[in-house]
Formats: structure tokens, C-alpha cells, sequence
């Protein structure tokens, strides 16, 4: 079987919030939309990137040496600052690097070097009803290797679960369906202007999606984050509600605002844009929890 490669950014092990049971997690690098509230900012872009964690350098200043752009340069207080725009993520710094302040996110990897990493947990899998979940950044981004990796996980009887955001041409995520039994789908906002404004994107072929994935009965989760400011308004929760009321999802996941994505912003270089943004209380999720579940909706809180 011919082995084909995509780029990744993280492998979980046991995950107990992506799909039923323990799970192993393979989060995708790259995605088509930029949320600015993102809690892995790392995800969004399909090449590699740096993480400096400084508080933990020691300021030996190898990676200054080794750095073959010159990206890093030492400051007068004897601090480091990275230029970005120089920075290639080759990791030649991380490779020097005493005291694990730099890593690089973002390795290409084969379907086969996945499938041997999730196959050593398949015993929780068994016990658990749980399987494997691919995340991202966006997978349907990366359609062949993710085709590839359902499959594969398919065969050996593990369960598969997609989490999407739902950005992918129609053809394409019908080849991917074929290999998925159960989908956790995202929705952001209702209104396509609005959509644009926070995502990158208009909504329409999400919300197509949605609802094509409803008729052709594949089990589906609607995931949807509440981000106080941006989304919650009472005419987005009562739009959302009657969309998803007509199409046929298990239940909504609604997921609340947080901010422990928060440093890593700052540890890639980018400006965090939600930095004034304070989670939502009890209260005010529930009241959206009330508004879902007065159209017939089962609700979870995440």
C-alpha cells in the first residue's frame, strides 16, 4: 500500500472530548478559516512554526549562532527577539536549544507512522467505545492523507470521527464521509457578514454542508462555541436554533469561551485580538441552553 504524507501539529492520546470513549486525537496543521479566537493558533497555518517559550531561556544564545536568516537577535537588555518575516521554522535553533525554550510545531508524517501510533491504544479503544478522532486546524484541508488515514483506521475496526468546520467543497467531503461515522461539526454565526468578518469566509457552503450531511443520515454532532460579544446575541442563538432544528444532528455541544490558548499567541508572535474578551458565567450559557432546547434540541455543555 502506498504510503501518502500530511503535515500535523500534535497527536492526543487518550481524548475523552472528541468523540465517544478514549480517543486518540490527530490534530491537522492548516485551515481555511482564521478565528480569532482560536485556541490553537498553531493549527491555522499549514507550514511550520516556532513556539519561544521565554521564560524558559537561559540565554546561552546558541540559537543566535546557528540560525542561518539570522532571525534572532539579542537585544541590549540581553533579551531575544525573533524577526518572524526571517524566521523559516527550520528548527535548527530548537535542535541547540539547552533548555527546551524553542520547538517547532508542524511535521509531515505518513498515514502508516499515524496508524502505527493510534493502533497501540486500541485495547481502550475496545474497552471504551472509543476510536479515533482527526482535528485540526482543518482536515478536510489535507483530503488525500485524511482519505488515507480513515481508511486504513476503518480496517483495523476502530471508529472514526471527523472535526470540521465544515469549509470544504461539497465533492470532497462526500469522499471523506465514506470513511467517517460520526462527524462533529462546528457552526460560528449565522450571518454570512458577519461570518466573513470573524472567520475569513462566508457561511453558505458550511451551512450547505450541514445540511447535506443531515439527509444522508450520517451521525452528527453540531458543535458551537460561544464567544460573549461575537456570537451569543440573542438573534444569533434563536437563527442558529431554527437552523439546526432541521437537520437531523444527535445533539449540540455548546462550547463556552475560554482563554487558555491565550499564550500561546504570544509564544508564536501574534497578536492575540480577543485579549479584552471574558468568558461567559453559568447564567448566560444557560440561558443560550434554554433558547436551543425550546426548539426540541438535545444540549450538552462542553
Amino acid at each position: 500500500m502506498t504510503d501518502i504524507s500530511g503535515t500535523i501539529f500534535d497527536i492526543q492520546k487518550f481524548s475523552i472530548n472528541d468523540g465517544p470513549g478514549i480517543r486518540t486525537t490527530v490534530f491537522f496543521k492548516g485551515c481555511p478559516l482564521n478565528c480569532g479566537w482560536c485556541s490553537n493558533p498553531e493549527s491555522q497555518d499549514s507550514n511550520p512554526e516556532l513556539f519561544y517559550f521565554e521564560n524558559l531561556c537561559s540565554r546561552c544564545y546558541r540559537c543566535v549562532e546557528v540560525c542561518p536568516n539570522r532571525a534572532t537577535t539579542i537585544e541590549s537588555d540581553g533579551s531575544l527577539k525573533i524577526d518572524r518575516d526571517l524566521c523559516k521554522a527550520c528548527g535548527a535553533c530548537a535542535e541547540v536549544c539547552l533548555s527546551d525554550a524553542r520547538v517547532v510545531s508542524g511535521r509531515e508524517i505518513s498515514t502508516a507512522e499515524v496508524v502505527d501510533i493510534v493502533k497501540k491504544d486500541s485495547l481502550f479503544y475496545r474497552n471504551s467505545g472509543g476510536g479515533i478522532t482527526v482535528s485540526g486546524g482543518e482536515p478536510t484541508a489535507q483530503p488525500k492523507f485524511l482519505i488515507d488515514l480513515l481508511r486504513r483506521c476503518q480496517d483495523l475496526g476502530f471508529h472514526t470521527t471527523l472535526d470540521t468546520c465544515g469549509y470544504v467543497k461539497w465533492e470532497v467531503m462526500e469522499k471523506i464521509l465514506k470513511y467517517v461515522d460520526l462527524v462533529l461539526f462546528d457552526l460560528k454565526h449565522m450571518d454570512p457578514l458577519r461570518h466573513q468578518e470573524l472567520a475569513g469566509s462566508d457561511n453558505e457552503m458550511i451551512l450547505k454542508n450541514a445540511e447535506s450531511i443531515g439527509r444522508m443520515k450520517k451521525q452528527m454532532i453540531i458543535r458551537l462555541p460561544l464567544i460573549p460579544g461575537v456570537n451569543d446575541s440573542e438573534e444569533n442563538i434563536r437563527a442558529s436554533a431554527r437552523f439546526m432544528s432541521h437537520i437531523d444532528a444527535v445533539r449540540v455541544d455548546l462550547v463556552p469561551y475560554h482563554r487558555l490558548g491565550v499564550n500561546k499567541y504570544k509564544r508564536l508572535g501574534k497578536e492575540y485580538l480577543l485579549a479584552s474578551v471574558k468568558s461567559l458565567d453559568e447564567e448566560a450559557v444557560a440561558r443560550v441552553r434554554d433558547i436551543l432546547e425550546a426548539k426540541g434540541l438535545e444540549v450538552s455543555i462542553a
